[in-house]
């Protein structure tokens, strides 16, 4: 509910901003580009991933170094009515987490770099205002998936051997809000996306009271997408 109700004020924040820059009468730039039934563009961004975790005993926390990823891909909407749409944006999302864990004096024990190359698969529902002009805020939200291309699940090795291992398959639930810019030849969107994992993606060490694994008892992604969006 936190992470609901920060995105919602900052959605409320961003179109009470917009209203103020934008409240002349401007010529309309692309009248007809929400009446076809069926829409198509891409995006690039920038990512940054965290995790969320679950501890059986009350242990020093692991540290969660994030930095930043890009994103790519592709957007598919299909027009419901005047205020709603459906989306289907696949995507490929590249990203490097870096962890600590307590307990060890030597960096190689101490650190492990996860690097996660994702292809996401969201479904969407777009909830938009009336068009203001050239501009016209929303809300999104809806499920995905991802496939972890780097998630060494399948590896023999566990951390004992440096090697840090995730499930291959996330699923998530996906919240944010943007504004659509109606420029002359496109439609420009910016928009700021909350993820979260509802699996426990963690794969665990082949000994149970590993000092890596053995105190986690989920292991959730969390991220933050920042997308530009050109239909």
């Amino acid at each position: 509910m936190k992470n609901i109700l920060i995105l919602f004020i900052g959605f409320l924040l961003l179109c009470k901003t917009t209203s103020a820059q934008f409240n002349e009468n401007p010529v309309i730039n692309l009248e007809n580009e929400d009446k076809p039934l069926l829409n198509w563009g891409y995006f690039l961004g920038l990512n940054q991933y965290d995790f969320k975790f679950g501890y059986k005993e009350d242990l020093p926390d692991i540290l969660v170094e994030k930095t930043f990823g890009f994103n790519v891909g592709l957007i598919g909407e299909l027009r419901l009515n005047n205020f709603l749409d459906l989306r289907f944006e696949p995507g490929l999302h590249y990203n490097q987490r870096n962890l600590g864990f307590p307990g060890f004096d030597n960096e190689r024990d101490a650190i492990r770099e996860v690097k996660s190359t994702y292809i996401n698969f969201p479904l969407l529902l777009k909830v938009s205002t009336k068009r203001l002009g050239n501009w016209k805020p929303f809300l999104i939200g809806g499920a995905s998936t991802s496939l972890n291309l780097g998630s060494n699940e399948q590896s023999l090795d566990d951390n004992s051997s440096a090697t840090f291992r995730m499930k291959k398959r996330t699923y998530y639930y996906e919240m944010g809000f943007g504004i659509d810019f109606y420029l002359e030849y496109f439609k420009f969107t910016p928009s700021i996306r909350g993820v979260f994992a509802i699996n426990d993606e963690l794969v665990r060490d082949n000994d149970p009271n590993s000092p890596w694994t053995g105190n986690i008892e989920a292991m959730m992604t969390r991220g933050l997408f920042i997308n530009f969006t050109f239909e």
